[in-house]
């Protein structure tokens, strides 16, 4: 600690949370780094950056003794059961396998259950029919988190590994609820909130674009669905269901059937429209999502008046598509009680015009992502 604060003209240590912050400004001869500062770098216990474009300003993070290490067994868990789920999904997708839900919430609840004792009992061997579904889903869901996370990484910031969220097949047709990581230590600066919140969506949509064009290309055309007016659909556990169309999937779909007015889905077509539909969701720049963290750090406070025309504008299409309402509560409730983003520990901080480009292209991928009508009856 000596050997750097030598090389600093005026500094100050932060405690936040788990971490020790060092947030100091480089005297003019060492900055560069000099020899002298890069030794001292090489050899820092954590994560550090230069906090502006002429590099002067230095912030140095490293974790403080006794941190808490995850609870790796309860991660592995939620993993394997979400893994089940999106197998047991897509083989009702496959036609290979039929969930049986008695009526009413308590039969609901019940056939869950006996989904996963099914399950422990060894009749999982017949969920192996929807791997085409299951795997590029869960591969789109993790690759989004791990951006997440080694970003968090990179700057020290404490974080858990992801906590995946399954549901079983006889709720949901897609098996997960998607997945999140937990900040345990508070976030410094813009910089750092924009740049852990791009990298999570940004990592999944080039997963995303490579399932779906797999996924289209072999999927079957026809004329005319089961699903109404619903140009791409999928059958579930023998159901139709009707998808709306991002630009994204508008243009793949154009991409391999051209002039088509219908598209059956295949399994991995199906998980890359999820894996999409999922990544536009958590673009929208509201409070606790990934577009909230994205705004806030190119805007600062002004993200408010995003969020509040983009909780207008669900609004408006709920009326088409009520499952907006849903939403639109779910982020309320994540975000306690608000849509607007709360304040990092150094707002003032200026990012630089290299993260604001990340930024900008978290933006255009929402973009193309976005369904405003995501299931068509």
């Amino acid at each position: 600690m000596d050997e750097l604060i030598r090389l600093l003209s005026a500094w100050r240590i932060m405690r936040v949370g788990t971490r020790e912050v060092i947030d100091g400004l480089v005297v003019p001869e060492h900055r560069g780094p000099s020899p002298a500062l890069r030794r001292v770098l090489e050899g820092w216990p954590g994560g550090w950056y230069w906090a502006d474009r002429e590099a002067t300003r230095l912030v140095l993070i490293r974790a403080l003794p006794g941190t808490r290490g995850p609870r790796w067994w309860l991660h592995l868990l939620l993993f394997v059961l979400t893994v089940l789920s999106a197998l047991g999904a897509g083989a009702a997708l496959a036609g290979v396998w039929y969930p049986y839900v008695p009526p009413g919430l308590s039969g609901a609840l019940v056939s869950a259950g006996e989904f996963f004792a099914e399950v422990a009992r060894g009749e999982w061997r017949q969920l192996l029919g929807g791997w085409t579904f299951a795997v590029p889903l869960v591969a789109i869901l993790l690759i989004h988190e791990l951006g997440h996370y080694f970003a968090a990484r990179r700057y020290e910031i404490d974080t858990t590994p992801p906590y995946f969220l399954p549901i079983p097949p006889t709720l949901s047709p897609i098996g997960s609820l998607g997945a999140f990581i937990r900040l345990k230590s508070p976030v410094l600066d813009r910089r750092q909130l924009l740049d852990v919140g791009a990298a999570g969506p940004i990592a999944g949509f080039v997963v995303a674009v490579a399932v779906l064009f797999w996924g289209y290309h072999i999927s079957e055309p026809g004329a005319r669905g089961p699903a109404g007016d619903a140009a791409t659909w999928v059958a579930f556990a023998g159901q139709p269901i009707g998808l709306g169309d991002s630009l994204l999937t508008g243009w793949i779909r154009e991409w391999a059937f051209p002039g088509a007015r219908f598209i059956h889905l295949s399994l991995p077509g199906f998980a890359g429209w999820v894996g999409a539909f999922i990544t536009g969701l958590n673009l929208l720049p509201l409070s606790q999502l990934d577009g909230g963290h994205i705004l806030y750090g190119i805007l600062g406070r002004h993200q408010r008046l995003v969020a509040g025309a983009g909780v207008l504008g669900l609004l408006v299409l709920a009326q088409y598509s009520p499952s907006w309402y849903l939403w639109v509560a779910l982020t309320f409730l994540i975000g306690g009680g608000r849509w607007s983003h709360p304040s990092v520990l150094v707002p003032g901080r200026p990012v630089p015009p290299s993260r604001r480009l990340v930024g900008l292209v978290s933006v255009a991928i929402f973009v193309v992502t976005f369904v405003p009508i995501p299931f068509v009856p």
